[in-house]
Protein backbone atom coordinates (compact mmCIF):
# COMPACT_ATOMS: atom_id res chain seq x y z
CA UNK A 1 0.00 0.00 0.00
CA UNK A 2 1.62 3.49 -0.63
CA UNK A 3 1.88 5.11 2.51
CA UNK A 4 2.04 8.84 1.09
CA UNK A 5 -2.08 8.11 0.56
CA UNK A 6 -2.43 7.30 4.13
CA UNK A 7 -4.76 9.71 5.97
CA UNK A 8 -4.71 9.94 10.15
CA UNK A 9 -8.13 11.14 11.32
CA UNK A 10 -8.64 12.53 15.18
CA UNK A 11 -11.03 14.50 16.74
CA UNK A 12 -11.15 17.03 19.55
CA UNK A 13 -14.11 17.91 21.72
CA UNK A 14 -16.28 15.07 22.94
CA UNK A 15 -16.44 15.59 26.40
CA UNK A 16 -17.42 19.30 26.30
CA UNK A 17 -20.43 20.46 27.89
CA UNK A 18 -20.12 23.63 25.00
CA UNK A 19 -18.94 23.88 21.48
CA UNK A 20 -18.39 22.07 18.46
CA UNK A 21 -16.76 18.71 18.09
CA UNK A 22 -13.78 18.89 15.33
CA UNK A 23 -11.82 16.52 13.44
CA UNK A 24 -8.99 16.49 11.48
CA UNK A 25 -7.85 14.58 8.11
CA UNK A 26 -3.63 14.28 7.80
CA UNK A 27 -2.16 12.61 5.05
CA UNK A 28 1.92 13.14 6.01
CA UNK A 29 4.61 12.81 3.77
CA UNK A 30 6.84 10.45 4.27
CA UNK A 31 9.92 11.89 2.95
CA UNK A 32 9.31 14.93 5.51
CA UNK A 33 9.47 13.72 9.17
CA UNK A 34 7.77 16.12 11.44
CA UNK A 35 9.81 16.03 14.75
CA UNK A 36 7.86 16.07 18.24
CA UNK A 37 4.33 14.59 16.90
CA UNK A 38 2.23 12.67 19.75
CA UNK A 39 -1.20 12.37 21.35
CA UNK A 40 -2.24 16.34 21.71
CA UNK A 41 -3.49 15.29 24.63
CA UNK A 42 0.48 14.68 26.09
CA UNK A 43 1.69 18.03 24.69
CA UNK A 44 1.75 21.32 26.25
CA UNK A 45 -0.49 23.87 24.73
CA UNK A 46 2.79 26.04 23.74
CA UNK A 47 3.94 22.84 21.64
CA UNK A 48 0.63 21.86 20.35
CA UNK A 49 0.62 25.91 19.21
CA UNK A 50 4.29 25.37 17.45
CA UNK A 51 3.48 21.84 15.78
CA UNK A 52 0.26 23.32 14.35
CA UNK A 53 1.65 25.67 11.09
CA UNK A 54 4.68 22.96 10.98
CA UNK A 55 2.33 20.02 10.66
CA UNK A 56 -0.02 22.49 7.75
CA UNK A 57 3.47 23.43 5.75
CA UNK A 58 4.29 19.93 5.63
CA UNK A 59 1.26 17.51 5.30
CA UNK A 60 0.76 16.72 2.08
CA UNK A 61 -2.95 17.14 2.57
CA UNK A 62 -5.00 17.92 5.86
CA UNK A 63 -8.62 19.16 6.22
CA UNK A 64 -9.96 20.71 9.30
CA UNK A 65 -13.77 20.13 9.35
CA UNK A 66 -16.50 20.47 12.79
CA UNK A 67 -20.11 19.27 13.69
CA UNK A 68 -22.05 22.11 15.13
CA UNK A 69 -23.72 22.27 18.66
CA UNK A 70 -27.47 21.83 16.76
CA UNK A 71 -25.77 18.66 14.87
CA UNK A 72 -24.52 17.49 18.55
CA UNK A 73 -27.95 17.84 19.88
CA UNK A 74 -29.69 15.90 16.82
CA UNK A 75 -27.12 12.93 16.38
CA UNK A 76 -25.69 12.27 19.58
CA UNK A 77 -21.87 13.38 20.29
CA UNK A 78 -20.70 9.83 18.45
CA UNK A 79 -23.08 10.66 15.34
CA UNK A 80 -21.71 14.19 15.54
CA UNK A 81 -17.86 13.14 15.56
CA UNK A 82 -18.11 10.24 12.97
CA UNK A 83 -20.26 13.11 10.80
CA UNK A 84 -17.05 15.41 11.02
CA UNK A 85 -14.65 12.74 10.37
CA UNK A 86 -16.13 11.93 7.22
CA UNK A 87 -15.85 15.93 6.65
CA UNK A 88 -12.18 16.15 7.36
CA UNK A 89 -11.84 13.21 4.62
CA UNK A 90 -13.96 14.35 2.31
CA UNK A 91 -11.90 17.56 2.51
CA UNK A 92 -8.83 16.25 2.11
CA UNK A 93 -6.92 17.53 -1.39
CA UNK A 94 -5.91 14.21 -1.89
CA UNK A 95 -8.00 10.97 -1.67
CA UNK A 96 -6.30 8.41 0.97
CA UNK A 97 -5.88 4.76 -0.02
CA UNK A 98 -6.47 3.73 3.73
CA UNK A 99 -7.69 6.15 6.60
CA UNK A 100 -6.23 5.10 10.39
CA UNK A 101 -8.75 6.48 13.02
CA UNK A 102 -8.37 7.18 16.45
CA UNK A 103 -10.36 4.77 18.60
CA UNK A 104 -12.50 1.75 18.55
CA UNK A 105 -15.24 3.61 15.49
CA UNK A 106 -14.71 4.91 11.74
CA UNK A 107 -17.06 6.96 9.85
CA UNK A 108 -18.65 5.42 6.61
CA UNK A 109 -16.27 6.39 4.12
CA UNK A 110 -17.77 4.42 1.27
CA UNK A 111 -15.05 2.74 -0.79
CA UNK A 112 -12.43 3.78 1.27
CA UNK A 113 -10.52 1.30 3.50
CA UNK A 114 -10.57 2.35 6.94
CA UNK A 115 -8.70 1.46 9.81
CA UNK A 116 -9.24 1.97 14.07
CA UNK A 117 -6.53 2.34 16.17
CA UNK A 118 -7.36 2.72 20.19
CA UNK A 119 -4.63 4.81 21.32
CA UNK A 120 -3.61 5.64 18.03
CA UNK A 121 -2.71 9.37 18.81
CA UNK A 122 -0.19 8.13 20.60
CA UNK A 123 0.85 5.43 18.13
CA UNK A 124 0.95 6.49 14.59
CA UNK A 125 2.34 9.79 13.26
CA UNK A 126 -0.42 11.14 10.98
CA UNK A 127 -3.23 10.89 13.49
CA UNK A 128 -0.80 12.45 16.06
CA UNK A 129 -0.73 15.05 13.65
CA UNK A 130 -4.36 14.92 13.46
CA UNK A 131 -4.78 15.08 16.78
CA UNK A 132 -2.67 18.16 17.05
CA UNK A 133 -5.08 20.09 13.98
CA UNK A 134 -8.13 19.23 16.03
CA UNK A 135 -6.98 20.59 19.40
CA UNK A 136 -5.20 23.62 18.55
CA UNK A 137 -8.41 24.34 16.16
CA UNK A 138 -10.98 23.74 18.84
CA UNK A 139 -8.87 25.42 21.31
CA UNK A 140 -9.04 29.01 19.15
CA UNK A 141 -12.43 28.75 18.83
CA UNK A 142 -13.55 28.37 22.28
CA UNK A 143 -11.37 31.53 22.63
CA UNK A 144 -13.28 33.31 20.50
CA UNK A 145 -16.51 31.75 21.64
CA UNK A 146 -15.02 33.16 25.26
CA UNK A 147 -15.14 36.82 23.89
CA UNK A 148 -18.66 36.14 22.58
CA UNK A 149 -20.12 34.73 25.56
CA UNK A 150 -17.96 35.89 28.43
CA UNK A 151 -18.30 34.91 32.39
CA UNK A 152 -18.25 31.05 31.42
CA UNK A 153 -14.59 30.77 31.02
CA UNK A 154 -14.46 28.94 27.92
CA UNK A 155 -10.48 30.30 26.61
CA UNK A 156 -9.62 28.49 30.24
CA UNK A 157 -11.62 25.11 30.29
CA UNK A 158 -12.59 25.01 26.64
CA UNK A 159 -16.45 24.03 27.39
CA UNK A 160 -14.85 20.82 29.65
CA UNK A 161 -16.91 20.21 32.51
CA UNK A 162 -14.80 21.64 35.27
CA UNK A 163 -15.80 22.93 38.47
CA UNK A 164 -15.49 26.17 37.51
CA UNK A 165 -17.66 25.64 34.11
CA UNK A 166 -20.13 24.28 36.50
CA UNK A 167 -20.65 27.09 38.53
CA UNK A 168 -20.57 29.55 35.94
CA UNK A 169 -23.66 27.45 34.46
CA UNK A 170 -25.39 27.74 37.47
CA UNK A 171 -24.98 31.67 37.44
CA UNK A 172 -26.06 32.14 34.40
CA UNK A 173 -27.64 29.28 32.56
CA UNK A 174 -26.59 28.07 29.29
CA UNK A 175 -25.33 29.77 26.20
CA UNK A 176 -26.20 29.24 22.86
CA UNK A 177 -23.44 27.16 22.58
CA UNK A 178 -23.66 24.52 25.22
CA UNK A 179 -25.18 21.21 24.72
CA UNK A 180 -28.32 21.03 25.98
CA UNK A 181 -28.61 17.36 25.76
CA UNK A 182 -25.88 16.68 28.30
CA UNK A 183 -26.66 16.42 31.91
CA UNK A 184 -24.94 19.41 33.92
CA UNK A 185 -26.59 21.45 30.94
CA UNK A 186 -29.96 20.22 31.69
CA UNK A 187 -29.77 20.63 35.17
CA UNK A 188 -28.52 24.26 35.34
CA UNK A 189 -31.83 24.76 33.24
CA UNK A 190 -33.63 23.75 35.86
CA UNK A 191 -33.70 26.30 38.54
Amino acid sequence: MNNLAIAGVDEAGRGPLAGPVVAAAVILDARQAIEGLADSKKLSATKREALYPIIREYALAFCIAEASVEEIEQLNILGATLLAMQRAVAGLGLKPTLVRVDGNRAPDLGPVATETIIGGDALDPAISAASILAKVYRDAQMSELDARYPGYGFAKHKGYPTAEHRAALERLGPSPVHRSTYRPVRQSQLF
